[in-house]
């Protein structure tokens, strides 16, 4: 006899984002109160502030039309995103490299002329 242990935080994120993914649909506030119990084991009370904190993270788009706050997220959002995420790494990488190689460059270019001492001078 085990007791049930609540989901963590990132638990409750990833399978919000999994309700979103696998039905593909846009949803209100009380629409996911309803869902997420029942489909991915997430409480009710703690809906709104799993959705927020997506919402806040960029993970899924919400818009007030009228009166009612609607949520979505697709999942080719999520893949352009990691896209330019990657693009954005792989231009750091490419400019870290170049900047290293000027660098080992400009160390050779200074030992020429140069003895190593093998002793220091103690002034």
């Amino acid at each position: 006899m085990s007791k049930k242990k609540g989901l963590s935080a990132e638990e409750k994120r990833t399978r919000m984002m999994e309700i979103f993914y696998e039905t593909k649909d846009v949803f209100q506030l009380k629409d996911m109160e309803k869902i997420a119990p029942k489909e991915k084991g997430i409480t009710a009370m703690s809906v709104k502030e799993v959705l927020q904190s997506l919402v806040d993270d960029g993970m899924v788009d919400c818009e007030r039309i009228g009166t009612s706050n609607y949520y979505w997220a697709f999942p080719s959002k999520a893949l352009h995103a990691r896209k330019r995420k990657l693009e954005v790494l792989d231009s750091q990488l490419s400019e870290g490299n170049q900047k290293y190689a000027n660098l080992q460059k400009s160390i050779e270019k200074a030992k020429v002329g140069r003895h190593e001492t093998v002793k220091q001078i103690k002034w």
